[in-house]
C-alpha cells in the first residue's frame, strides 16, 4: 500500500508504491511509467497460465507447463568438459523429472532448494542432453511454498510485462500488483451505461484487475490476443475518447465558424475542363462533387484527400482554387519544400495564362524586395492565386481575401503551423491533400475530424511499372537495364542514398554517383539534380530533363513529388535499404506517366535489417497506395507511423490500431451519435465523460484539427 498518509490519487507518483525505491522509480521512468495511472494502463504483454497444474507422467515436449511436487535431492554436479551444473530432482505420485541450471549462484541455490519442501515448477520440458533418455526442464521457473511470499504466483495466470535491464520480470510483476490492488477500486467510470451494456464491459475498476490479475478460469487465448472483456474494454475507451474528441471539434467547428458559402461550377472552372486535354475519371467526378458539396456550405470545408501517386489530385486541387477565385476571393496553395513548389507554380501557371488569373509563387527564397512586392500584391488583393511554403503563414503576408487554401504533403507539416494557416482568413475553407495514402486506422485516428474523400482510380493510359530488387553484388545488371532503356529513347532518373546525419554527404552521395556515370557511360547526356541548388539551376535542369536533352537525372530526394516527365520509364534507387516505405512509392511515381512499360530498380546493401527486407519485398510485391500504406502500418507499427507523436493525437497506452480497428470503428460511430445528440457533453448522464475527455485530451483538443 501507499507509503505515505495521505489520500492516494491515480496522479501520485510511483515512489508512493511499496517495492518501490529511488532507483526502481528511475528504471519505471524508463518505460514512460511516472504515476500511478501510467501504471494502470501498462498491460501486460502476454500471460503465462500457471492455473492448470500438470503431473510429471503427463509431460510432453516442447508443452510448456506448470506442474507441483515435492524437492527430493539439490546439489551442483560436473558435467562434460568440467561444465557445473546445479540439478534439483522433482517427484510426485506419477514419477520424478529433472530441473537444470548452468549458471547460477551456488550458495543462493542451495538455501533456495531444501530437499523436503513443496516446489511449484513452469517452463517447457526438452530431451534430456546428458542422460540420453527422458526429459528434464532447463532454467524453469519456480515457486517454493516455504513462505506465503513464494507461494504468491503458483496455481495463477501470471502478467508478464515489458521490462528494462535492472527490473527483473518478479519485481515488475510485484510494484503492479501493488498498484491494482491499492488504486483499481479508485478509479472513476465514466463510460456511458448502455456502451457497457451493448459491449458486455466490466466496470472500469474492474477491468483494470482482471487485465492485471487475471482470475482463475480466464480464457487465456483471449487474453494472448487481447480480446477478454476488460482488455477490450479498456481499449475502446481509450479509442473513444479521441474519437469524441475528434467529433466534438468538427460538431463544434460547425457552430462557431461561419464560412463563406461558395457558388460552384463557375466559368473559370467550364473553362478549365474545356482545356483539359484529357477526360476526368469518375473518382475524380466523384471527389469534385464531395468538395463542390462542402464549398457550398456556410461553414468552413474541413477535408482531407487521400490519392494515390499519379491519382490526378492536382487537377482537383486547381478546380477547387478556381471555384474560390471565380467567386471574388483568393486562393493558395501551401506545399512543404520550394521544389515542389516551383513544380506546382509551373503545371498551374499555362492554365492561369490562358484564363486570365494572376499566380505568385512565395517562397523564403529569392530577394527581398521580389518578396516584398508578392506580399504586397497579396495584401492588395492583386494576386487571385497563390502557391507557397510555409512562408505563407509567416508574419507579413497577409491575404486581401483569403476564400480557400489547399495543403499538399500535409504530414510535412507540424501542428501549429497547420493551426496557423486556418488564422491566415476569414475560416478560409480547406483542403488537405496526402503524398500517399494513409491506412484507414491511422486517418480515422488522425483526422477524425476531418470529411475522406478518396481518389482510387488511376488516369487511363497509366502504365504499370515493374519493380525488381538487386543487391550490392548485382548492381551493374540494373545499369545495363538502365543502358538498354536509354538506347530506345527513354529517360531515366537515379536517385542517391538518404543520408539524414548530413545534407552535405548526401550531396556528396549524388556527385559521386554522376561521376560514375559519365565515366562508365561516357555516351549518355547526365546531370545532377540537389536541394541546395539556386532555384534558377534547378528549374534550368527540369527544364532540359523536360524537353530531353538530358538522359539521365541524378538526384537526391528531391524529385520525391512533384515532378511529371511521361518519357521518363526507368528509376535507380541506391541503397533503398535507407528510405521509408511511403518515400520508396512516391519515388517510383515519378515513372510510369508515359505509354511506355516502366522500371524501378531498388538497389539494396547488404547488412540488411528485418525491417528493411520487408520494406523492399512489400515495394515488389505491390504497386497500389492503399496497400502499401497498411504494409507500411504492419512493418513500422502505428506508434512510429507517420511521427503520431508529432499530431496532438495523445499516444494510444493500450489500444494498437492494427490489432482493434473493430473497436475505432465501433468507438467512431457511438461518438458521433453522442455528439450529435449532446454536442457539449452537458446532459449530466455525460458530466463525468466530459471530465474523461478533459483529462485525457486537454489542449490537444486545439490542435488536432488541421484547420
Amino acid at each position: 500500500m501507499p507509503k505515505e498518509n495521505k489520500t492516494p490519487s491515480l496522479e501520485d507518483s510511483l515512489q508512493f508504491v511499496k517495492g518501490v525505491g529511488p532507483k526502481r522509480v528511475l528504471l519505471l521512468k524508463k518505460l514512460g511509467l511516472e504515476t500511478i495511472d501510467d501504471a494502470l494502463h501498462f498491460l501486460p504483454f502476454r500471460y503465462e497460465d500457471r492455473s492448470q497444474v500438470k503431473t510429471i507422467s503427463q509431460l510432453n515436449v516442447g508443452e510448456a507447463v506448470t506442474l507441483a511436487g515435492s524437492i527430493t535431492s539439490a546439489g551442483s554436479m560436473r558435467a562434460g568438459h568440467r561444465k557445473k551444473i546445479f540439478e534439483v530432482i522433482v517427484q510426485d505420485e506419477t514419477g520424478f523429472v529433472s530441473a537444470k541450471w548452468f549458471q547460477f549462484n551456488e550458495k543462493y541455490m542451495t538455501g533456495k532448494f531444501e530437499v523436503g519442501n513443496a516446489i511449484v515448477l513452469s517452463g517447457t520440458p526438452v530431451n534430456s542432453r546428458y542422460s540420453g533418455s527422458g526429459i528434464e526442464f532447463v532454467h524453469p521457473d519456480v515457486e517454493t511454498s516455504s513462505s506465503d511470499k513464494d507461494a504468491l504466483e503458483m496455481g495463477q495466470i501470471l502478467p508478464v510485462y515489458r521490462t528494462t535491464e535492472g527490473l527483473p520480470v518478479k519485481s515488475m510483476r510485484a510494484i503492479m500488483r501493488q498498484v491494482v490492488e491499492h488504486y483499481a477500486d479508485r478509479v472513476e467510470e465514466f463510460l456511458p451505461a448502455h456502451i457497457l451494456q451493448a459491449n458486455h464491459f466490466p466496470k472500469r475498476s474492474q477491468a483494470f484487475r482482471d487485465a492485471h490479475l487475471p482470475p482463475k478460469g480466464s480464457d487465456i487465448k483471449a487474453l494472448e490476443s487481447f480480446q477478454s472483456p476488460a482488455q477490450a474494454r479498456l481499449i475502446y475507451e481509450e479509442l473513444f475518447l479521441i474519437q469524441l474528441g475528434l467529433a466534438s471539434r468538427k460538431k463544434l467547428r460547425s457552430f462557431r465558424q461561419t464560412g463563406n458559402p461558395l457558388k460552384t461550377r463557375g466559368e473559370l472552372v467550364k473553362d478549365l475542363v474545356k482545356q483539359l486535354p484529357f477526360e476526368l475519371t469518375n473518382a475524380q467526378k466523384r471527389v469534385l462533387k464531395e468538395i463542390m458539396e462542402d464549398l457550398e456550405q456556410p461553414h468552413p470545408m474541413n477535408r482531407l484527400l487521400q490519392g494515390d501517386v499519379g491519382s490526378g489530385k492536382t487537377v482537383v486541387a486547381l478546380t477547387s482554387l478556381l471555384t474560390a477565385v471565380d467567386n471574388g476571393m483568393q486562393a493558395a496553395l501551401m506545399a512543404p519544400t520550394e521544389l515542389l513548389c516551383e513544380q506546382h507554380y509551373a503545371s498551374l501557371s499555362p492554365y492561369c495564362e490562358r484564363l486570365g488569373i494572376s499566380i505568385a509563387l512565395l517562397t523564403g527564397a529569392g530577394k527581398a524586395k521580389d518578396r516584398a512586392r508578392i506580399q504586397e500584391n497579396i495584401s492588395q488583393g492583386n494576386t487571385q492565386l497563390i502557391v507557397g511554403t510555409h512562408a505563407l503563414i509567416q508574419k507579413g503576408v497577409d491575404f486581401n481575401n483569403l476564400g480557400l487554401i489547399v495543403v499538399d504533403e500535409q504530414h510535412r507539416f507540424g501542428v501549429l503551423q497547420r493551426e496557423a494557416i486556418g488564422k491566415k482568413g476569414k475560416a478560409p475553407h480547406a483542403l488537405i491533400m496526402t503524398a500517399t495514402p494513409i491506412p484507414r486506422s491511422l486517418s480515422l485516428t488522425l483526422y477524425g475530424d476531418l470529411s475522406v474523400s478518396y481518389l482510387d482510380e488511376s488516369p487511363p493510359g497509366r502504365q504499370p511499372i515493374q519493380t525488381r530488387i538487386f543487391y550490392d553484388k548485382k548492381r551493374m545488371q540494373a545499369y545495363e537495364l538502365l543502358s538498354k532503356e536509354i538506347a530506345k529513347g527513354r529517360q531515366a532518373y537515379i536517385v542517391c542514398p538518404l543520408i539524414e546525419e548530413s545534407e552535405k554527404m548526401e550531396l556528396k552521395a549524388a556527385t559521386e554517383t554522376l561521376e560514375f556515370i559519365k565515366t562508365t557511360f561516357p555516351d549518355l547526356k547526365a546531370e545532377l539534380i540537389h536541394g541546395r541548388m539556386k532555384r534558377e539551376e534547378r528549374q534550368d535542369v527540369m527544364a532540359r530533363f523536360l524537353e530531353g536533352s538530358i538522359q539521365i537525372l541524378v538526384a537526391t530526394t528531391v524529385i520525391e513529388v512533384g515532378i511529371d516527365v511521361p518519357n521518363a520509364s526507368l528509376m535507380i534507387v541506391e541503397h533503398a535499404e535507407r528510405f521509408g516505405l511511403s518515400q520508396l512509392h512516391q519515388l517510383r511515381g515519378r515513372v510510369g506517366r508515359g505509354r511506355h512499360l516502366s522500371h524501378c530498380m531498388l538497389i539494396a546493401y547488404f547488412p540488411l535489417s528485418e525491417e528493411g527486407k520487408l520494406r523492399l519485398e512489400a515495394m515488389k510485391n505491390f504497386t497500389d497506395g492503399f496497400a502499401i500504406a497498411e504494409e507500411d502500418l504492419k512493418i513500422r507499427g502505428p506508434g512510429d507511423f507517420m511521427g503520431t507523436r508529432q499530431s496532438g493525437i495523445p499516444l494510444l497506452r493500450v489500444a494498437n490500431l492494427l490489432r482493434d480497428f473493430k473497436w475505432l470503428t465501433l468507438a467512431r460511430e457511438e461518438a458521433t451519435r453522442l455528439i450529435e445528440a449532446d454536442p457539449q457533453l452537458q446532459e449530466s448522464k455525460h458530466i463525468k465523460l466530459k471530465q474523461a475527455l478533459q483529462n485525457t485530451m486537454g489542449d490537444k483538443l486545439d490542435l488536432m484539427a488541421i484547420i
